[in-house]
């Protein structure tokens, strides 16, 4: 602190101070992270909109700070935090799965059944209308056994990234990722590219053809090149259903872009149509919104195009209205690819 002067001369006096204080930007979502830590709570459930509030709760050298750090650094709105005592993350999943907000979870763990107890609370939460992305680690495994460990996850609900960052289990990298998703808020814009704050080293680095492997089989790589570290591409683990093999929710855009056109129509008719009367001129009313409402997306570029949008009564039961609709997600774009025809 700049300590103002007294002085009997009358006027107009100031003083400023400076700190390094981390907190949420302009990023659209919260995340909420379970990490061990030995001091704070265990069990509780914090709530931070920077980072020297995290370090106050828990001490600026845990490392729970250093991870609430990142998030923030990489674009997360605010974090939810929850410290684990012992190898139970069950209740703080639990609770980080009911918190408003926290669209993006992750933890410290690499442990395989660990993150998968994450997966089933991210798809029990969007299954109550609470949409959940996982984002996890696999440390400084190899590629095959970072395959292995997706095929594992299989679910378009989690990203698994690699390598890990500096020494430790990757949980940094994992952090910092998460809070990259969180602070894009255009969900069809594709991960690949976005760059990385607060990393220091990674444990590998990856050929041409073991990148292929990694997205491939469900990892999102990333990289580090003049000191900047960025994402190569942003998958889902999600590569084959019912056995075999499926790229339909393998890019990372794609569930985003289902998290942010589901919840945004349900959320205009819940809203408008709170106490309506389930007849021809209410059902009309509700396509009619539900038309409004996609083409805000088509014009945000969000989805390419929709299709067959319908609002009828459900003939079993006469207080339903059954509204249908198809659309079309917009790509991101992953390469360009030039050919050059010339003339000696």
């Amino acid at each position: 602190m700049n300590q103002m002067t007294s002085h009997e001369r009358p006027g107009v006096y100031s003083s400023y101070d400076a700190s390094s204080i981390v907190q949420g930007g302009g990023g659209a979502y919260a995340v909420g992270i379970a990490a061990q830590c030995e001091t704070g709570e265990a069990g509780a459930l914090y709530h931070f909109s920077r980072f020297e509030e995290a370090a106050e709760t828990f001490g600026e050298e845990a490392a729970l700070s250093g991870l609430v750090k990142l998030l923030f650094q990489n674009g997360a709105a605010a974090v939810y935090a929850v410290p684990v005592a012992g190898e139970d993350y069950t209740q703080a999943f639990s609770l980080l799965g009911s918190a408003e907000g926290a669209a993006i979870l992750t933890c410290d763990s690499t442990e395989l059944t660990v993150q998968q107890a994450l997966r089933e609370c991210v798809m029990e939460a969007s299954q109550a209308r609470r949409e959940r992305i996982a984002v996890v680690s696999g440390g400084a495994e190899s590629v095959q056994a970072l395959t292995q460990r997706a095929a594992g996850l299989n679910c378009e609900r989690v990203v698994l990234v690699g390598p890990a960052a500096g020494e430790d289990n990757g949980a940094a990298l994992a952090a910092a990722v998460a809070g990259a998703i969180a602070g894009e808020r255009d969900p069809a814009v594709p991960l690949g590219g976005a760059e990385l704050k607060g990393l220091n080293g990674l444990s590998a680095r990856y050929t041409d053809g073991e990148i292929d492997t990694l997205v491939q089989g469900g990892v999102t790589p990333v990289e580090e090149s003049g000191g900047i570290y960025t994402v190569v591409r942003g998958v889902t683990t999600r590569t084959k259903t019912g056995g075999a093999s499926d790229t339909t929710w393998r890019e990372l855009s794609t569930i985003r872009i289902v998290d942010d056109v589901i919840p945004t129509v349900r959320e205009a008719l819940r809203v408008k149509f709170r106490r309506a009367k389930n007849n021809e001129q209410s059902r009309g009313a509700i396509r009619s919104q539900v038309v409004l409402e996609l083409e805000n997306k088509v014009n945000r570029e969000i989805i390419n195009s929709y299709d067959g949008v319908t609002a009828q009564a459900d003939p079993q039961n006469p207080t339903v209205c059954r509204v249908e609709f198809a659309f079309s997600v917009t790509h991101g774009l992953n390469q360009i690819w030039l050919s050059a025809h010339i003339t000696v």
